[in-house]
C-alpha cells in the first residue's frame, strides 16, 4: 500500500528533524574540549566517517596535534587513516588500503632504510594478526617493535586503538606486553560523544558498541626512544 500525503510529509519532516538533531550535536561536541595527562584538547567534528558519533574526535585531536609538533621531520603512518582528514605528506604503509602513494606491505616486511622522528597509528592495530587469514595474537607486540626500531633518536610513537574489539589484545595491554613506555586510557561518558581520562583497571569489562556505538574506551599508547 503506498503512503498516504500525511505519511510521507511525516517521514520527510523526520528525516529533517533527525538531520537538524544531527547537525546540533556535531555543533555542541565541535565546541567541547576534553583533557589527557593535564592538556586540554578540541574534538575534532569531521564529515569523513562522522567523527562527531565514534571515537574519531579524540582519537584525530591526539594524531593531528602530534602530526603538527613533528611536521617539519619524517613521519611514518600505521594504516591509511590521517591522509582522509588532512594533507598527506608523510609515508603511510597500509598492507590492504590502495591509495595514492600508500605503500600496500605487511608491515613486518617494511625496511625503508631510514629512521622516522614520528610514527602514528590510528585504530589499526586492533586488526593486526586478527583480521587475517590466519590468527596471529602476537603480531600486534612485533609489529610495535619493529616500528620502535625505525624511530629516530629522540623520536615518538604515537598509537590509538580501542579496547573491547581484539580481546587478545585487550589482554596483552592489561598484562603489559606491548613494547609501550607509556599508556592512557579514555572513556565515552555520553551518547553525545564526550569523553574522560579513565583509569586501566575501571576498564576491565569494556564492550566493543555497547552502551554507545563503535568504541567505548581507548587506549593511547606511546613510545620515546632514547
Amino acid at each position: 500500500m503506498s503512503p498516504t500525503l500525511g505519511e510521507y510529509a511525516g517521514g520527510i519532516t523526520a528525516r529533517l528533524r533527525s538531520a537538524a538533531a544531527r547537525m546540533t550535536a556535531r555543533r555542541r561536541l565541535g565546541r567541547e574540549r576534553f583533557v589527557l595527562a593535564g592538556r586540554e584538547y578540541g574534538y575534532e567534528v569531521r564529515a569523513y566517517n562522522q567523527t562527531w558519533a565514534n571515537e574519531r574526535a579524540v582519537e584525530l585531536a591526539l594524531a593531528l596535534d602530534a602530526l603538527r609538533r613533528h611536521a617539519s621531520g619524517d613521519v611514518l603512518e600505521l594504516g591509511n587513516v590521517l591522509g582522509h582528514y588532512v594533507e598527506r605528506r608523510h609515508d603511510v604503509v597500509d598492507k590492504y588500503e590502495r591509495a595514492p602513494g600508500v605503500i600496500n606491505c605487511d608491515v613486518l616486511d617494511f625496511h625503508p632504510g631510514r629512521r622516522y622522528s614520528f610514527v602514528v597509528s590510528v585504530s589499526t592495530l586492533e586488526h593486526v594478526g586478527f583480521e587475517e587469514e590466519v590468527a596471529d595474537p602476537g603480531k600486534p607486540a612485533r609489529v610495535v617493535d619493529h616500528l620502535s626500531r625505525l624511530l629516530a633518536s629522540g623520536g615518538e610513537m604515537l598509537f590509538t586503538f580501542p579496547l573491547g574489539y581484539n580481546s587478545a589484545l585487550d589482554e596483552q595491554v592489561r598484562a603489559g606486553s606491548l613494547p609501550f613506555s607509556e599508556l592512557s586510557y579514555m572513556r565515552r561518558i555520553s551518547s553525545d560523544n564526550r569523553w574522560v581520562e579513565a583509569d586501566g583497571k575501571e576498564l576491565r569489562e569494556v564492550r566493543y558498541g555497547e552502551p554507545y556505538p563503535s568504541a567505548n574506551a581507548l587506549v593511547v599508547a606511546r613510545l620515546r626512544a632514547s
